[in-house]
């Protein structure tokens, strides 16, 4: 099992080239630091010691501004190149998550939260940019801006290059003590979140529903309780976050005070409390100067990498919600996956097949039929019968459990699934407009239509009757879900995308329900002209929209229990002449 450590670790090496240079440069910027520091203890020795003037260090000045100068881009560039690094792991990684989802399809979505999926995709991922930015560069420069200017100083005084190295680790240290409690800190932070936007997003989504039943302040009790925890999460991981900060500059200050004390007891020519053994060569002012001027530079790699060690935990933390994604089995890819023909005639048999989301609950116990090319089918029965398990099972959204699904004699589960999607046109009874316009809604059945095929489309759809009259045409704005058309209207842009697709098999998930009766006879009109020289698969939840079917399947506990056309099964006892009797009691 992929755990958090493994996802952010397998993804750096898209971020190597970049993080290379930026550590590259951020070493640079230190050595300059290092010779900046030389040349102004040089520069500050002349004045007082030695009586220069302003003329005489003019030389060295520019070199010293030359230097700040070359720093600041030298710092400016490895944060650039950083975020480069962090940005391509980013850029991947969603595409990765997002095209996981993908391969889990509808089947595994019906049972997340789609507003916690939709955190993990957004802010979740862009929860490791610090982690990629900040924390890898971070974690290579401590090891080595400290260890040149060790050497840096060493030469000079051996003393305060042992405070320095006794020191250091203490920094690294303290973070680690304190970087368990953070990373659990982290992780509740980040399943608070979640937890807060899938409820806000189920709110939004229901709003009508909770207006309604006057729930809304029962539902605002429960977003501020939810939102309270999130407050109070962020609270702890904040609190250890200055708790850890305050302690690395604790250990940090304690360093350059013991080095500035021994310093200025040689300075001043005073005893040292050691013993004569290791007693320490006096120093001048130069090298005194020079020593304090880079013991601050010192520790900053240490602090830095102190505080940039919360990106690492919170890092962990939201990669531990992606990992939850892509551990998610995904069907298995056929190793050399099989394309049918392009004039293939598409028929499809169902043998013996089973199928159950839930162990021990099947949808599917032992399905057995066939739609004929050309063929008309409805297939009919109770509510939880098994009609929307058929759709997606020969949509591809789920495999069968046991049994098998051929078409025209090859396994479907051997078929290239995008190719066999595409001879495909699904109408279900809520079809899905996206923000947009609807040009774009339309295309989405084939993206590269052009204007005219679209046209054609939407008036053999009826759709071209409305879309025509509306100021900006096809061009016309869409908004979320279909805002700002009626129902009927939606269920005709959704059949021309149908139309555009020109698929050859085209499976209807009762199209006209809940339409008012002009635009359900436009509805149906297209969809005649729709299953003109196609297999048609309708979803019935309606008897009155399958009496013209070629052949009625009755489905009933997962198993097809009747078949024929109307006629003759309306004459059979058995399910269906009980659902149409029990139809015509209620009319």
């Amino acid at each position: 099992m992929t755990t958090a450590r493994d996802l952010l670790k397998s993804q750096q090496h898209l971020a190597s080239t970049w993080l290379r240079v930026a550590v590259a440069l951020g070493l640079g910027n230190a050595l300059l630091i290092i010779a900046q520091a030389w040349l102004l203890a040089h520069i500050i020795d002349a004045v007082v010691f030695a009586g220069a003037g302003l003329a005489d260090v003019s030389a060295w000045l520019r070199p010293l501004l030359a230097l700040f100068l070359l720093r600041a881009l030298l710092a400016w560039a490895s944060e650039q190149s950083a975020f480069r690094a962090a940005a391509g792991v980013k850029r991947t990684l969603r595409d990765r998550v997002y095209r996981h989802i993908q391969a889990a399809g509808p089947a595994w979505m019906a049972g997340q939260r789609s507003g916690a999926l939709a955190e993990d995709l957004t802010r979740g991922i862009e929860g490791l940019q610090d982690y990629y930015a900040r924390y890898l560069p971070a974690m290579t420069l401590t090891a080595l801006i400290p260890l040149a200017m060790l050497l840096a100083v060493l030469p000079l005084d051996w003393l305060s290059a042992l405070i320095m190295l006794i020191t250091a680790p203490l920094v690294p240290l303290s973070m680690i003590l304190i970087g368990t409690r953070v990373g659990r800190a982290n992780q509740r932070q980040w399943k608070t979140l979640a937890r807060m936007g899938a409820h806000f997003l189920d709110v939004i989504q229901g709003l009508t529903t909770l207006k309604l039943f006057n729930a809304s302040r029962r539902e605002a009790a429960v977003i501020a309780r939810v939102s309270d925890d999130y407050r109070r999460s962020t609270m702890q991981v904040l609190r250890l976050a200055f708790l850890s900060s305050a302690v690395l500059e604790l250990f940090a200050t304690v360093g350059i005070a013991l080095v500035a004390i021994f310093i200025g007891f040689r300075l001043y020519q005073l005893d040292l409390p050691l013993p004569a053994l290791l007693s320490p060569p006096q120093i001048s002012f130069f090298g005194g100067f020079f020593i304090l001027l880079l013991v601050p530079e010192f520790y900053l790699p240490l602090r830095n990498m102190g505080s940039h060690y919360h990106a690492r935990m919170e890092a962990v933390a939201a990669a531990e919600r992606l990992v939850h994604i892509l551990d998610t089995p995904l069907p298995e890819a056929p190793p050399e996956p099989r394309r049918l023909d392009a004039d293939s005639p598409l028929l499809i048999r169902f043998d013996d097949v089973h199928f159950g989301y839930e162990q021990g609950r099947p949808a599917l116990a032992g399905a057995s039929f066939e739609i004929r090319p050309g063929e008309r089918v409805a297939l009919v029965g109770p509510s939880g019968a098994g009609k929307t398990t058929v759709a997606s099972l020969l949509l591809g959204f789920v495999r069968p459990d046991q049994g098998h699904i051929a078409i025209d004699g090859i396994d479907l589960n051997t078929l290239d699934i995008d190719d066999w999607r595409r001879r495909l046109a699904w109408l279900p009874q809520n079809p899905r407009l996206f923000q947009g316009t609807l040009l774009d809604n339309i295309r989405l059945g084939a993206p590269d239509a052009d204007l005219t095929a679209v046209r054609e489309a939407a008036r053999r759809a009826h759709a071209a009757e409305f879309i025509e009259r509306l100021p900006q045409g096809y061009d016309t704005p869409v908004g979320e879900r279909g805002a700002g058309l009626s129902g009927g209207q939606i269920q005709r842009v959704a059949l021309a995308r149908a139309f555009l697709r020109d698929a050859r098999l085209v499976i209807l998930d009762e199209a006209t329900a809940n339409l008012d009766p002009a635009s359900e006879a436009l509805v149906q009109q297209a969809v005649d002209s729709l299953a003109a020289g196609r297999s048609l698969l309708i979803i019935a939840h309606r008897l009155a929209t399958v009496r013209d079917a070629d052949r009625i399947l009755v489905i009933d506990a997962g198993r097809i229990v009747q078949q024929g056309d109307h006629a003759s099964l309306v004459n059979q006892p058995g399910p269906y002449q009980r659902m149409v009797r029990l139809l015509e009691a209620n009319a």
